[in-house]
């Protein structure tokens, strides 16, 4: 069974990476699609998703 995890392959916090583990896609591409989402709505709300995951999410370690 999957489970939802932070990954090591981090650029910030391993949030993107862990999500594109878990759904086995790139994390270029999560990367990328956050980034755009960030960029066509409202910043903030973006933001606030990511750290909420980030505080959430347990780290590849600890899982």
């Amino acid at each position: 069974m999957k489970k939802l995890k932070r990954s090591s392959d981090a650029k910030i916090a391993g949030v993107c990476g862990g999500i594109a583990e878990y759904v086995n896609v790139d994390p270029t591409l999560i990367r990328l699609a956050t980034v755009a989402i960030a960029i066509f709505t409202v910043v903030f709300p973006v933001v606030l998703v990511y750290f909420i995951a980030m505080a959430v999410m347990p780290e590849e370690s600890e899982a």
